[in-house]
């Protein structure tokens, strides 16, 4: 079975981050802030074999970029795959307005 490389961008990191420290210090809870960045984490690492399970997003403009989104229960990862590699660009709260800050990024 063909594996990918997963390569997470700066931006993705921070998006992790940022989760993590307003789950953590906004909402004081910290082994839930552990809990759903490893479960973030852990979706983005399943990416690394049939990475092309996960559907083209819907929105034209998303779509002819080749953005796809995984639901990770409160959140998104958004990625596109480029020949052997997986490439996360972001991790967004899915109640946000998803589509204007994919473009602000």
């Amino acid at each position: 079975m063909k594996q990918y490389k997963i390569q997470i961008t700066d931006k993705a990191l921070s998006d992790m981050e940022e989760i993590y420290n307003y789950i953590a210090e906004q909402l004081q809870a910290p082994e839930t802030a552990v809990g759903q960045y490893n479960r973030i984490a852990d979706a983005i690492e399943t990416l690394d074999t049939v990475p092309e399970r996960v559907r083209l997003m819907e929105a034209e403009e998303e779509r002819a970029l080749g953005l796809r989104q995984i639901p990770v229960d409160n959140f998104s990862v958004f990625f596109h795959i480029r020949e052997e590699r997986v490439i996360i660009s972001s991790v967004l709260y899915s109640a946000s307005d998803i589509a204007k800050r994919l473009r602000d990024s």
